[in-house]
């Protein structure tokens, strides 16, 4: 279906894909992983390292479907408490010259009510899976909101994410900042006395100091992991796509620099403290091996998965397992911020 895929309006595409899906229709991968691929993070175990990143999945859909295809975890959302329709289209953009994608979605999906009613019939014991959790545009309070949402899903959970990081929200990223997200964090603690593990959802375009107060405020409020990155505000120079200029996030190809680069900071200064999972760009199996290698233990996929369809992800894990044995690892964790003090400096 691909071919027929590209041809559409890309949010018509991405609603095509969910619908097929649904059907069946992108088949199913039992293979067994190879065993050097295993790993384990926040209390789980995975039977490999790459994963769905929210965003694809945003309404819960197609869990089941998607559990099928051969990810080691999945992650649906953003979900928000009351149902919100997003930006005006169009608000997505494919940029295929640049293998990237321009996105101001605006948190679109159906609320909590209905994401609840599927999360609840998703398969137990076969991946790992997330919720992704963010607010309304309108009408939030963070301190409220946030709480609420975790307590609501955690018993479907595996992990949630605090996601504070989407550009497409006004005023969202502000809550990134220690005194904001400090009291979210306290919030959800004063709610719910055992959640799930909290991961929160970071942006690419963290100044130094933002990043280091990030990560001390997460470790000092509970939070077990640090998803990095979500998409970028910036333009980096090149991109020869005729959208690359509409507004939004970036996401794809051109986002592996940055997002890399901030992965190996967080991890340099969590010292860890924290679990990581890298993402952005992640296109192939060395490109998942950079981002265990700058300190990620997990990785995920969107933007490549979006562009290539199902059979990527069993490419992506043999070449990771080639490329790890390769390079002399005898498994992820072995691999876990190797080249991250290098790294760190790229971007």
């Amino acid at each position: 279906m691909l071919p027929v895929l590209r041809r559409a309006d890309p949010e018509t595409a991405h609603n095509l894909a969910l619908w097929a899906l649904r059907l069946g229709l992108a088949g199913c991968d039992r293979r067994p992983d190879d065993p050097v691929l295993a790993t384990h993070a926040f209390g789980h175990e995975f039977s490999n390292p790459i994963g769905l990143a929210a965003g694809f999945d945003k309404n819960a859909v197609a869990i089941a479907p998607l559990m099928r295809l051969g990810f080691g975890f999945i992650e649906a959302g953003t979900v928000t408490p009351r149902p919100q329709s997003g930006n005006p289209r169009p608000r997505l953009f494919r940029l295929d010259a640049d293998r990237a994608v321009v996105n101001r979605l605006g948190f679109n999906n159906q609320g909590l009510a209905a994401y609840l009613s599927r999360v609840a019939l998703r398969p137990r014991a076969a991946v790992v899976f997330g919720c992704n959790v963010g607010i309304n545009k309108d009408g939030a309070d963070p301190e409220r909101d946030y709480p609420a949402l975790v307590e609501a899903v955690a018993p479907y959970a595996d992990y949630v994410v605090i996601n504070v990081s989407s550009p497409n929200t006004p005023g969202l990223r502000d809550l990134q900042g220690e005194a904001r997200l400090g009291a979210i964090l306290r919030a959800v603690g004063e709610r719910i006395a055992q959640p799930p593990p909290i991961l929160v959802k970071i942006a690419p375009d963290l100044s130094d100091g933002g990043l280091s107060g990030l990560v001390e405020i997460c470790v000092a409020g509970g939070v077990r992991g640090l998803i990095v990155s979500n998409t970028t505000l910036s333009r980096p120079p090149g991109l020869r796509s005729p959208a690359a200029q509409e507004a939004g996030g970036l996401s794809g190809a051109p986002l592996f620099p940055l997002a890399t680069a901030i992965l190996a900071r967080a991890f340099l200064l969590a010292r860890g403290r924290l679990t990581l999972v890298g993402v952005g760009g992640v296109f192939s199996g060395m490109d998942a091996l950079t981002k265990i290698r700058a300190g990620a233990t997990l990785v995920q996929l969107y933007t490549a998965f979006a562009f290539s369809g199902p059979a990527l992800i069993p490419c992506i894990k043999a070449e990771l397992a080639a490329a790890l044995r390769s390079a002399g690892f005898a498994n992820v964790q072995q691999a876990i911020g190797t080249d991250a003090e290098r790294l760190a400096r790229s971007g």
